[in-house]
């Protein structure tokens, strides 16, 4: 069933909307796989932070026309899948190589990040990304390390004073 121009262009504003606010994209073909595979694909996506969308390509073009995802608009062949990391860079990649491990049909053809088009072979490397929460755990973890590393250097004088005082109360005891 044909879409109304009015549905078109509500699409269009939503997808469009989506990528003002996205970290990344991912382009795949989703040519071959089933509707329940694809329904278990966007339950993963919800779960892990991604929106995807199945939208036409003229649509998808005109949806990232002035966004920093309009450098895909050449890799928008066949039937495809529009992914967005919603929550940090990578959580749709996550998502998609997550999937792919048991879903060979799916195949990665575009990855946008930071206004950059890269080949969808750089998948794992973008879904490497840390979460948000991973982050700021190695950024704690860089920031306190100078700072105990502080306090024991400080805090060893004055143990190794009264290690001295003890071994000397020792000695003069024992003699």
């Amino acid at each position: 069933m044909a879409m109304s121009f009015q549905a078109k262009q509500a699409m269009v504003a939503e997808v469009s909307d989506v990528a003002t606010r996205a970290h990344s994209a991912v382009l795949a073909e989703y040519r071959g796989l089933t509707a329940g595979q694809m329904d278990t694909l966007r339950v993963n996506a919800r779960q892990g932070g991604a929106y995807l969308k199945v939208i036409k390509n003229n649509l998808a073009k005109l949806a990232l026309k002035g966004t920093e995802y309009e450098c895909m608009t050449d890799a928008f062949v066949g039937p495809v899948i529009l992914g967005f990391s919603m929550e940090d860079p990578g959580s749709a990649a996550r998502v998609v190589s997550d999937f792919r491990k048991s879903n060979d049909a799916l195949k990665v053809t575009a990855i946008s990040f930071n206004g950059q088009l890269l080949p969808g072979e750089q998948l794992d490397r973008l879904a490497k990304l840390p979460t948000r929460d991973e982050a700021l755990s190695q950024l704690m973890r860089a920031m306190t390390g100078p700072v105990e590393k502080l306090a024991r250097v400080t805090r060893e004088p004055v143990a190794q004073l009264s290690r001295t005082v003890a071994a000397v109360r020792d000695q003069k005891q024992a003699a």
